[in-house]
């Protein structure tokens, strides 16, 4: 598996996961029924949102887009995954594995920012509700969108750039179940000084900014409720971020616990990418939809309507009075 020397290399191998031979149809199936349910529960989401006019509020147009990405962030890392785990041939084209690197962190980054939005977007509805609408308004949001898309994409771009200049000879072995930066780092015969510095730099400077816009709002806002100490406060505020909360603490959670607290140094990164790529995307629709009332509302309401159609094609007469009966 391991090449001749050679001035640049055409293809990369992914190791992959480190799991027994004799195992890897079970976890096929496993890593394959997460991704369909991440898939489908964040369409189902997006269908939600978009169906429903009582969810047509910043916040639920924020979650659709997060949504959109955790569904993307999958797409791009699972799907290869899963063939190199059904087809055992683990190569990946040199183009292919930066494409892949480019919209891994594109996507990874736009997570970052959609939730430090969303907190922001908590905390006028609760600190500010008076001003809500005259704040939240409909060009702001689309502004804060547009400007989470652009900056994620100059930032996957500039990482990208900075790595398509550097050289790979020898080993080609990527010890990961995708194209990872700094197992591309780990690889690369150049000098990596000026990436590893951007990647310290910008990279310390948007998870500390995003943390710390989250961190920020619901310190606000717990100073807000704890003035005027109310249950009926307490659990209207409960109800209205404890869904953002949830996927807050999975997200920066999971990333401090493996990467502070792991035992297994090895493997650490790979648990890690595991968490981002595959679980988290996949807890998010649960989260909203058993935690949002909203969103469980507009789930029975879709589900009324699929069954009033149901039956309206088995039994026609049935529907009919069913809906004189609706009417009155």
């Amino acid at each position: 598996m391991r090449p001749e020397n050679q001035s640049s290399l055409s293809q990369f191998l992914l190791l992959g996961l480190p799991i027994p031979p004799g195992q890897q149809g079970v976890f096929f199936t496993l890593f394959l029924d997460m991704y369909l349910t991440t898939v489908l529960g964040n369409l189902l989401i997006i269908l939600l949102i978009r169906l429903d006019s009582r969810l047509h509020m910043p916040m639920y147009f924020f979650l659709s887009f997060l949504a959109f990405s955790d569904i993307s962030l999958s797409s791009v890392i699972v799907p290869k995954m899963l063939m190199n785990m059904q087809t055992r041939q683990q190569s990946i084209p040199r183009v292919g594995c930066i494409t892949q690197l480019y919209f891994f962190m594109l996507f990874g980054t736009l997570d970052n920012f959609l939730l430090a939005v969303m907190a922001y977007d908590r905390y006028v509805a609760i600190c500010h509700p008076l001003h809500y609408t005259a704040v939240m308004k409909e060009g702001l949001c689309v502004l804060l969108v547009a400007g989470s898309w652009i900056l994620s994409c100059v930032i996957a771009l500039l990482h990208t750039l900075l790595l398509v200049r550097l050289s790979f000879c020898g080993d080609n072995a990527i010890i990961h179940f995708f194209c990872d930066l700094a197992a591309l780092l780990k690889l690369s015969c150049s000098d990596t000084f000026l990436n590893e510095l951007v990647i310290f730099t910008e990279g310390g400077m948007i998870l500390f900014s995003c943390f710390g816009v989250i961190l920020g709002s619901y310190i606000l806002i717990g100073a807000i409720i704890l003035r005027v100490p109310s249950t009926k406060r307490i659990l209207k505020a409960f109800s209205s971020c404890g869904s953002h909360l949830s996927v807050v603490f999975l997200y920066y959670g999971t990333a401090t616990g493996v990467y502070f607290f792991s035992s297994s140094w090895g493997s650490k990164d790979i648990i890690a990418s595991v968490m981002y790529t595959v679980v988290t995307p996949m807890l998010n629709p649960f989260i909203y939809s058993l935690r949002n009332r909203d969103i469980k509302q507009a789930l029975e309401m879709c589900a009324n309507r699929v069954k009033f159609f149901k039956m309206q094609s088995l039994n026609p007469l049935v529907a009919v009075r069913s809906t004189v009966r609706y009417i009155s």
